[in-house]
Order: structure tokens, then sequence, then C-alpha cells
């Protein structure tokens, strides 16, 4: 049975912040459960949030709640094992919309790191909105 891979010890990291105003745009946003806060990128072209898990996990679905017009108009995940280097693992083509998106992941190998590349945004400038992002699956054995 798939579950959330995000804890407290994943570390996670992100290409930009708008304005560097962390403490109302910041990354931390994303993993709150909250609908009301965000984690918003500064403009500038192909955004990344990457996480590095404590143990190696098999993932299986990636989810991700954007905010209308400044969602990916593609969406890249890659992975790696500890000392590895990132390989992509799938493509997704999100709507640009303000919905609870998922997409499955096939046979995905065990990864320590998944970097997920937000490419050709909505907006303009490049910018992205995150208000929910999530990446399921299981502890690889």
């Amino acid at each position: 049975m798939a579950s959330s891979l995000i804890c407290s010890e994943t570390q996670s990291r992100v290409s930009s912040v708008l304005n560097r105003d962390v403490k109302q745009f910041g990354k931390k946003f994303m993993f709150d459960s909250n609908e009301e806060t965000c984690w918003n990128s500064d403009q500038g072209e192909c955004q990344w949030v990457s996480l590095d898990f404590p143990k190696s996990v098999r993932v299986s679905e990636f989810q991700v709640q954007f905010q209308g017009g400044f969602s990916a108009k593609t969406c890249r995940i890659e992975g790696c094992p500890k000392d590895g280097d990132l390989t992509v693992l799938s493509k997704f083509y999100p709507e640009d919309n303000n919905s609870l998106q998922s997409f499955p992941i096939q046979e995905a190998p065990a990864v320590d790191k998944i970097k997920i590349m937000f490419e050709n945004s909505a907006d303009f400038f490049g910018r992205i909105i995150v208000y929910s992002l999530d990446i399921l699956g299981e502890t690889a054995s």
C-alpha cells in the first residue's frame, strides 16, 4: 500500500522563492496540508523541487496542486541512489487548473533523491505556484 514518503527527516530544496520571501512563500508550505499557503517560485525558466529521503524509496505516484495560471505544462521527475546521477523516472503533462492532480509512476527503481522539474510554465514569467505536493510509494527493502 502506497503512502506519503515525505516525512520530517526529508530534506527539500527549491529553485527559487518569490522575492526571497520564505516566510510567506517558502518551500515548507507545499507540505503543511494548509490550502491557504503555497510555495511561490520567482520568475525564470525551469523551476524545480528536490527531495532527499532518509531511506531508499520506491516512488509509485506524484501528486501536485498548482494555482491555475501558474502551473507547469510539462513536469519531469528524476531520481537517483545516494551518490548516483539523476535519471528520468517519468514525464507528466498537468492541466492548468487548481485541482489536485495525481500521476502514477510505473516500475520506478529504488532512489534516495528525486528532483521534480517544472518546465514550460503557464505563466509568462515562468513562475510556479504549488499549494500541495506529495510523493507516494514505499520504503525500499
